[in-house]
């Protein structure tokens, strides 16, 4: 559990229901001079939480790197603990591809993604976390509302909001094939939840996360006060959004499938302690703390 000395600015994971949060860090922490986002980019994404990056990946590679998904997930055994599949068995996520691909490695370093996420936090980054999400058709489930950061801070230890997730989609982004839904907004503020985190709660949250989300009523409020965005587009786009805006996704029940890289960069001054609360940090796939400076 947290050490005497690791203040705790966003509790969590209550006993008993406490009023919402104001983030005390900016969203936005480097300047337009930092780095290939404009100023009105810059000021969107501190005002909505999120940005849309058309051509982040070139058309040419991206059958290199479907290619890839599928030669990653026939590679890996079955019992890999970075596998997680589907109640069904269908592989829903896959995480350290980044460490399985020299192709998605390089994914990380390009031009139209390093320097966005260096910007955006105002530092040198590391690789917090990074997965494959594959959501085939008919059988991919969706995910629950929830914020990163909370879970990143109540199991992990990092201690503030200064990181920022990317997903590159790989294939079209529908608005009927479990496309990623947003609360513009919401990252401003943290919205503590009720209930212990049960110990190795990552075995079951990666496919169905019931600990650590907000109640309905939580999420009417932010929805009356915000309103829902969906992410849509066509492959080489990515979405750049905050470590704590309310995210979730539908199922796919289309023929249509739907996969994505999702890389999650923290600073580097910003790296993780002991959790906040749960029992023990969770498995260094899930939450580097090994910290390499992406160069």
């Amino acid at each position: 559990m947290s050490a005497p000395d690791h203040v705790d600015q966003y509790p969590t994971r209550l006993a008993h229901a406490i009023a919402p949060i104001p983030r005390h860090e900016p969203a936005v922490w480097g300047a337009e001079s930092d780095g290939p986002l404009r100023q009105d980019h810059l000021d969107r994404f501190s005002d909505k939480g999120y940005l849309v990056r058309h051509g982040t990946v070139e058309d040419d590679q991206l059958p290199h790197l479907r290619h890839e998904l599928d030669r990653i997930a026939a590679d890996l055994d079955a019992d890999d603990p970075r596998v997680i599949r589907e109640p069904g068995g269908t592989i829903r996520s896959i995480f350290e591809p980044h460490l399985l691909s020299e192709l998605v490695a390089q994914v990380v370093r390009l031009e139209t993604v390093l320097p966005v996420a260096r910007q955006l936090l105002g530092s040198d980054v590391y690789i917090h976390q990074a997965r494959i999400n594959l959501m085939p058709g008919f059988t991919g489930t969706g995910f629950y509302w929830h914020s990163d950061f909370e879970t990143w801070h109540a199991e992990d230890g990092m201690p503030a909001i200064r990181a920022v997730s990317c997903s590159i989609a790989l294939t079209q982004n529908y608005p009927f094939n479990g496309s990623l839904m947003v609360i513009p907004g919401s990252h401003q503020t943290f919205y503590p939840t009720v209930g212990e985190t049960p110990d190795n709660n990552h075995d079951t949250s990666l496919v169905a996360q019931n600990i650590g989300v907000p109640d309905e009523t939580t999420l009417t409020k932010a929805v009356d006060q915000h309103h829902i965005d969906q992410f849509t587009g066509p492959p080489g786009s990515a979405l750049w959004f905050d470590a704590n805006l309310l995210h979730g996704s539908g199922s796919n029940i289309t023929p249509l499938p739907r996969s994505n890289v999702f890389l999650v960069f923290n600073s580097v001054d910003n790296q993780l302690g002991e959790p906040f609360a749960a029992p023990r940090p969770r498995p260094e796939y899930l939450a580097a703390r090994h910290v390499t400076r992406v160069a």
